[in-house]
């Protein structure tokens, strides 16, 4: 059984488990919506596995013991990617916390399930950059939980750690099945399903669009490959041994650094960051990015550094390349008509 499947990571996963033979329960808020699915169903009549619809809602409980039951393992993706919302509690906080627990309540009635990979996020390793330097840290690795989000400051990553956290309260309380977490930094990549609300797309359209031209912040995320966390969650499926926690991350990098990247790939075909923002300027004029002076003034600026070491070593993930990445999913936009 598998949550999320339509969105952005999710249907890669499912495109991955069809490709394997794997009959896939997807769950849908609305089996009536068929164009959230459809391109779903026309892949899996060229691939061996079998894809199979069922209704599930993650704010009502029980609604997931249909398609648990009788399922071997249960990939929990669906939880809110949204950073432009109006009531962080009802957008993001309920479902990600409430889904993650009706899920996994889900697996322990069903008597079936052995085994539950969580999509997580690096957003439950820490939630503000500055959080490295502030904790004497010299890299984030899975022993570190986000102690500084809040409802009301980085409330996206909020619901990333207090998801978590219950899901490995729940784990604990059962013995039916294993739980094994994905933690994914920014992803990129070419959509499957041709989503346009994927934040990693807005993100990428802002930049080819020129959103950014006149001064780009000097903001650090770890980036990753769409297909590379797909197949992370199928490894984590898979190998009787995974455990624990994942970062996966192939490079860190400032939006610069990846714009500055793209300018050699793509010359001056699009209106690319001409410099950094000042941030002073970001503290005056945030509000118009949606970013609160706090924001600025405990990421803008700071480095951070990610340990991939059990990503590779454990699941024995090999990362594509940013450039073929970022080359795939401009490609891809583009026959979308999304740029």
């Amino acid at each position: 059984m598998i949550t999320g499947g339509t969105g952005y990571i999710g249907a890669w996963i499912v495109k991955m488990l069809l490709e394997k033979s794997y009959t896939v329960r997807m769950t849908v808020r609305n089996k009536a919506k068929k164009e959230k699915y459809e391109k779903l169903e026309q892949l899996q009549e060229q691939l061996p596995g079998k894809l199979e619809i069922w209704e599930a809602d993650l704010l009502k409980e029980g609604s997931y013991d249909g398609a648990a039951k009788g399922a071997d393992a249960i990939i929990h993706v669906a939880s809110p990617f949204i950073l432009r919302f109006k009531d962080a509690k009802k957008d993001l906080l309920d479902p990600a916390l409430l889904g993650t627990r009706n899920v996994l309540n889900a697996a322990t009635r069903s008597g079936t399930v052995k085994k539950v990979v969580l999509t997580s996020s690096v957003a439950a390793v820490f939630g503000d950059n500055i959080d490295m330097a502030e904790q004497g840290l010299n890299e984030f690795t899975e022993q570190h939980f986000n102690t500084t989000s809040s409802a009301k400051h980085q409330p996206y990553s909020y619901s990333k750690i207090i998801a978590e956290k219950e899901a490995w309260s729940i784990a604990k309380q059962q013995n039916s099945w294993k739980l094994v977490v994905i933690n994914p930094s920014f992803v990129l990549g070419p959509a499957l399903n041709g989503s346009s609300d994927s934040e990693s797309l807005n993100f990428m359209k802002d930049i080819l669009k020129g959103r950014f031209f006149f001064g780009a912040p000097d903001l650090m995320f770890g980036f990753v490959d769409v297909r590379d966390v797909a197949r992370a969650h199928i490894v984590a499926l898979e190998k009787e041994d995974a455990d624990g926690r994942h970062i996966l991350a192939v490079k860190t990098m400032s939006i610069m650094d990846l714009t500055n990247m793209m300018k050699k790939m793509y010359g001056s075909k699009y209106k690319l960051p001409l410099m950094k923002a000042p941030k002073p300027l970001l503290m005056l004029i945030g509000g118009l990015f949606g970013v609160t002076p706090k924001f600025v003034k405990r990421n803008v600026g700071h480095k951070i550094r990610l340990n991939t070491t059990r990503s590779t070593e454990k699941l024995g993930l090999q990362y594509r390349n940013m450039e073929e990445t970022i080359l795939e999913m401009v490609e891809q936009m583009h026959k979308q008509k999304l740029v």
